[in-house]
């Protein structure tokens, strides 16, 4: 090719010279920067590998910093990896990181999402996706030359002199065999049952393992086993203090193959191999050259995406959701044997840009007043319902705040207490209680008495490490129960400093009105929001038993006469105006199909598809529009799984809807 790729390299250790002698060889490439920390070190380096002399930096900023550099290989210690992912991609440099591609899949999450945002490439750096091997295996099994796959065979394995201050057992370094050949394992594993089901690559439904930990509390070698769906079962072993052969097999009902040399294709000198054995014959061994050199192919692959505009490579390179989804299977693996490095730990664990959380320049978060509540409570409410680990949760609660979000539901029932516990580590340790408006709901059905709200209240609290919640909602009414005794104990934590405000969520208006009623006259503190579904779509039947919707036209006005707030749950009918739901799919989603599957419904999702293309937002935005622009304080609860999520949900919250239009859209037209 007449093209080049310009690459600089971060960190000058043995995986930085294996990749720049590939560069050597391959089509595409050139090294035209060498970064080190050490200013002789990269002299060094470059000298040994031809590297122009103005190409030396005795910093990794230095060469972020030189534009003749279009790409950079991150060589550094795990660790360290996601800050120089996501300092490269401010500077607008591609990037190929090395595997793996950060800690675990929070940061790998944090990685990606930089790289999305800033327009780079990313790849993470497992060079045996890219040798031709890997495309034969592929269409071994996806032929049925052994049938259909049950089980598949992953060992990754080298016999490593003990050295406890060494990158491999370090674990301020991120040392252990998982993450350093374990992940090849997990990724060539995912790989083989994905093709076998019909997809790019397959999550582990189960995973079990043992590991030896060494002096440093590093894993030394470790195995695991894993069902995917189909049924298909998987060994994986790996460890950097035993040697055993490399192996890379899938076994079907009809026969089985296998690579020689799976993830390090030309580590001999020798030609790798694939072998088809099935059974009652004899095998086929058939050999799989290139005339690039592993990492060379590697280099071009990264090159290929970038020439193409594509900020990804396509598979069986590693792709973004790939990359996610086996930084998952590795953190499940290293949780099985107890494994958690330092830099994980909430003490330790700090947001992408210093502890310092700040709100972005760029941010378009929108605002709005809960009767009673001294603090601008943000229109979207950031759901905390199903966070199970600090890493998982922290890098996407981080950019909540930096996008201007400062609103946090959380309920006693969540996950058994975890995700308000989480919560409540990630707030203290980033010293932002002030700053952030906590939700916490208790008293749900069968709970739903004075009794347990008090007991539930206080263990939410001492949870989520505060003193006072800033609202308080009642997860569910108790019509039993004379609202006269509710108000008497939300107000005994009022006057107790416990509570600031309170509301009612699942609670009928009328409920409302008599328990405010009543507060008026005792001179009490009565309910300044509701919480209850509000969405575009109707909610045909509850989602779950003792829901109440306040889309009819009756509670709307009721709200904008009483100025009551409103946080809208299910705000955008769990995914109905997404291209989940469509009046020919069924048997997919059971609750979507049964809480939200009606002619009308279909007739406003097709309204809300209609306009977004005027307003080139997408039908979701519009529909999470609905609500916030309603004539009274409306709030919308929602519940992204990733920042990915959060983010394609904050353009609602720059369209204005007419009145005519949200008549329009809810059929009132």
């Amino acid at each position: 090719m007449s093209r080049k790729l310009k690459w600089g390299i971060l960190g000058a250790g043995n995986i930085a010279k294996a990749f720049v002698k590939g560069v050597a060889g391959s089509k595409t490439g050139e090294v035209v920067a060498i970064g080190s920390r050490s200013s002789d070190k990269a002299a060094e380096f470059g000298k040994e590998f031809g590297v122009p002399e103005n190409g030396h930096h005795g910093s990794y900023e230095t060469l972020l910093a030189n534009p003749d550099v279009d790409a950079v290989y991150i060589a550094t210690p795990h660790p360290m990896h996601l800050e120089w992912i996501v300092k490269a991609a401010e500077a607008g440099k591609h990037i190929l990181c090395e595997k793996p591609i950060t800690l675990n899949a929070g940061d790998a999450e944090a990685a990606i999402e930089a790289a999305r945002e800033h327009g780079v490439f990313l790849m993470e750096a497992f060079m045996y996706r890219c040798h031709p091997q890997i495309a034969a295996i592929i269409e071994a099994i996806r032929s049925g030359k052994i049938g259909t796959l049950r089980h598949i065979e992953a060992t990754f394995t080298f016999n490593a002199a003990p050295n406890p201050a060494g990158r491999l057992e370090d674990p301020e370094l991120g040392g252990g065999a998982i993450l350093d050949v374990g992940c090849y394992t997990t990724s060539g594993a995912r790989l083989l049952a994905g093709v076998a089901t019909g997809r790019p690559f397959a999550e582990p439904i189960e995973l079990q393992a043992v590991g030896v930990k060494g002096e440093t509390g590093a894993d030394v070698y470790s195995s695991a086993v894993a069902r995917f769906p189909g049924d298909i079962t998987a060994a994986l072993t790996t460890g950097v203090r035993m040697n055993t052969p490399a192996v890379l097999k899938a076994i079907g009902s009809e026969g089985a193959v296998e690579l020689t040399e799976p993830w390090i294709a030309d580590r001999f000198g020798g030609t790798p191999k694939m072998i088809v054995r099935r059974y009652g014959e004899d095998p086929v061994t058939t050999e799989i050259t290139s005339d690039v050199p592993l990492y060379g192919l590697e280099a071009d692959t990264c090159a290929e995406a970038i020439f193409a505009d594509r900020q990804q490579a396509e598979s069986p390179a590693m792709t973004w959701d790939d990359t996610l989804g086996n930084m998952a299977m590795l953190d499940r693996w290293r949780r099985a044997i107890k494994l958690e490095y330092p830099h994980e730990s909430p003490p330790r664990h700090t947001p992408l840009r210093g502890m310092a959380l700040s709100v972005r320049d760029d941010h378009n978060m929108k605002y709005g007043r809960v009767p009673g509540l001294d603090k601008p409570v943000s229109k979207f409410i950031m759901g905390c319902d199903n966070q199970r680990y600090f890493t998982d949760s922290a890098h996407f609660w981080d950019d909540w705040i930096e996008r201007g979000g400062n609103a946090f539901d959380t309920a006693h029932l969540y996950g058994g207490g975890r995700p308000e516990r989480l919560l409540g580590e990630w707030i203290e340790h980033r010293g932002i209680r002030d700053r952030v408006a906590l939700i916490v709901k208790g008293a749900h059905t069968p709970h739903c008495n004075p009794k347990d709200l008090n007991a539930q209240l206080l263990e939410s609290l001492e949870r989520l490490r505060i003193d006072r919640a800033d609202i308080y909602i009642m997860h569910r009414d108790n019509p039993e129960v004379p609202v006269e005794e509710f108000l008497d104990v939300l107000n005994e934590h009022v006057d107790a400093g416990r509570i600031t405000v309170f509301g009612g969520s699942n609670w009928t208006v009328e409920r409302i009105a008599e328990a405010n009623a009543y507060a008026d006259k005792a001179g009490k503190q009565g309910f300044s929001l509701l919480n209850n579904n509000l969405s575009l779509a109707r909610m045909v039947d509850p989602v779950w038993a003792g829901c109440i919707a306040s889309s009819d036209t009756e509670t709307r006005a009721w709200l904008e006469q009483t100025g009551l707030a409103h946080f809208a749950w299910s705000s955008q009918a769990r995914g109905f105006f997404t291209d989940r739901a469509a009046p020919d799919k069924v048997g997919i989603d059971p609750m979507l199909e049964r809480c939200w599957y009606s002619e009308d419904n279909f007739e406003r999702k097709r309204r809300a598809e209609e306009l977004g293309a005027k307003k080139s937002v997408s039908a979701l935005n519009i529909a999470a529009a609905y609500v916030l622009c309603q004539p009274f304080p409306s709030f919308a609860l929602i519940g992204p799984r990733s920042i990915y999520e959060t983010i394609t949900s904050l353009p609602a919250l720059d369209i204005e809807l007419t009145p005519e239009e949200l008549r329009w859209l809810n059929l009132e037209d």
